[in-house]
């Protein structure tokens, strides 16, 4: 595993726009027309995907510090040798769409899973694993704190990222996952994230 390169990109300090990592089952990003209700601008590409290179414990790290503390790579992450990071997809259902919306995010594993993960990743079959325990390690800034949400990590068949099943609650975030949005929210996001100070109207979702 190779050691970090120095680099941020910003999402409220660290998201990148329309990840382009590893095969994916998302097309990315979308042919979709549509209009930015912030700035009137109309934009040929809508996003379905979006994440951060790092796990937020990543950023808290001085930088001087990061290479002789931390391993990264685009899916794992290890620092101190005491935390250790998986990246995945959060999925989110668009009712309106054939498109599925996804989060990338960092989930913190127990050595003992994530030491599994790392085993498993050549393995045929892999996915019949059982789902690991995380904790959401990505604070997606649209949302109240999604910090330490309680997550499931189900392995996915050798050359996919896991997919994150949220703990079932009534945070914004698990509400999403669990009804699925429209693809009205899925502009919506792509504005929130093109200009930091959108503020959408309020609506309601059944």
């Amino acid at each position: 595993m190779r050691t970090a390169p120095i680099i941020i990109a910003f999402f409220s300090a660290v998201l990148l726009i329309a990840c382009k990592r590893e095969k994916s089952a998302y097309t990315q990003p979308v042919t979709t027309q549509w209009k930015c209700p912030h700035c009137n601008e109309w934009h040929s590409d809508l996003p379905f995907i979006y994440g951060p290179l790092y796990p937020d414990p990543y950023l808290a790290i001085p930088e001087d510090e990061r290479e002789k503390r931390i391993q990264w790579d685009k899916d794992f992450c290890i620092i101190d040798e005491k935390q250790f990071f998986v990246r995945g997809h959060l999925e989110i259902p668009v009712r309106d769409s054939k498109e599925t919306f996804a989060w990338d995010v960092w989930i913190s594993l127990s050595k003992p899973n994530f030491d599994r993960t790392i085993n498993l990743m050549e393995t045929a079959g892999r996915e019949k694993e059982p789902p690991y325990f995380g904790w959401l390690c990505t604070n997606l800034s649209i949302y109240p704190d999604t910090t330490n949400l309680k997550t499931l990590v189900h392995t996915q068949p050798v050359g996919r990222v896991p997919i994150i099943e949220l703990e079932v609650t009534d945070h914004p975030l698990s509400l999403e996952q669990k009804k699925g949005i429209t693809l009205d929210r899925v502009k919506e996001i792509a504005a929130l994230i093109l200009h930091e100070d959108y503020q959408p109207k309020k609506r309601s979702e059944k």
